[in-house]
């Protein structure tokens, strides 16, 4: 059988290219470890702002101003 794992992260907008570079490149070797060749594994990264974003009623941009 052929695994092909689809990996979705979703984070705030405005995090760094190379920080997300880094989890496309790094994501992998979790699956590369379960014998899953590197080539089968996809990763697609959402970025969504913190105004779409909320956590008990409060948007992410309200309860993090400041990050």
């Amino acid at each position: 059988m052929f695994i092909i794992p689809l990996v979705q992260i979703n984070m705030w907008k405005g995090i760094e290219e190379e920080k997300i570079k880094q989890l496309i490149e790094r994501i992998p070797e979790v699956f590369v470890e379960m014998d899953i060749p590197r080539e089968a594994v996809e990763v697609i990264v959402h970025e969504i702002p913190k105004t779409h974003w909320g956590i008990g009623g409060v948007q992410h941009s309200e309860k993090f101003k400041d990050r």
